[in-house]
């Protein structure tokens, strides 16, 4: 693969070190920045987060990067939090969020009665079903990848990838140059940096 200007946006909730790591063993060297330039410039983006939704928002919307990530027109991927932030709305502080996604974030709630101890976050490996668009491939249906999350974003038109945990969710997203996944594919093992490849190129 050759060599891409990657950009690791740099905010206030990020899990970037993983993230880096993870280009690293692809042979990629990534940028770490908030640097509005340097972000449009960018072959690539990827805007990862561990962190609560509506402190996070402020964050982005008093920086400028909130209008400057709906702006971007290059391949971009969030994680996690990330991914979460790019929907309508979060139950997560009552927050607007970038819309890139019209589906709201919800929080997972425990089944009454729960037989089987269910627990809030999901922590663990858990499958990606019914997948779509441009991040997989039909060998990856049904693989296992890590999560660690108590919101999700509901099922919508910009679902690309299903996992149940209580019930159905979004646990990737596409909607033109914007993806997004709940699992962590940096931490994921052999799909996951299957998954990070595909984006890359894109």
């Amino acid at each position: 693969m050759s060599k891409q200007n990657i950009v690791i946006i740099k905010y206030n909730a990020g899990n970037i070190r993983s993230v880096n790591n993870a280009l690293l063993r692809l042979e990629q060297n990534a940028e770490i920045t908030s640097d509005p330039d340097k972000i449009r410039k960018a072959d690539k983006v990827i805007f990862p987060g561990v962190g609560e939704a509506a402190s996070t928002m402020r964050y982005l919307e008093q920086s400028g990067l909130s209008g400057l990530i709906q702006s971007l027109r290059q391949p971009v991927l969030g994680i996690c939090l990330g991914m979460q932030l790019m929907g309508s709305y979060s139950e997560e502080g009552e927050v607007s969020c970038l819309n890139i996604f019209d589906e709201p974030v919800r929080k997972f709630r425990l089944p009454e009665p729960n037989p089987d101890n269910i627990k809030i976050p999901q922590m663990g490996w858990n499958r990606i079903f019914d997948l779509k668009g441009e991040l997989f491939d039909s060998s990856m249906e049904g693989g296992y990848l890590y999560f660690v999350h108590s919101y999700y974003l509901s099922m919508g038109k910009h679902t690309a990838a299903t996992t149940n945990y209580i019930n159905n969710y979004s646990s990737a997203m596409q909607r033109d140059n914007f993806f997004a996944t709940q699992f962590h594919p940096e931490k994921s093992g052999p799909l996951g940096q299957r998954i990070i490849e595909r984006f890359l190129k894109l």
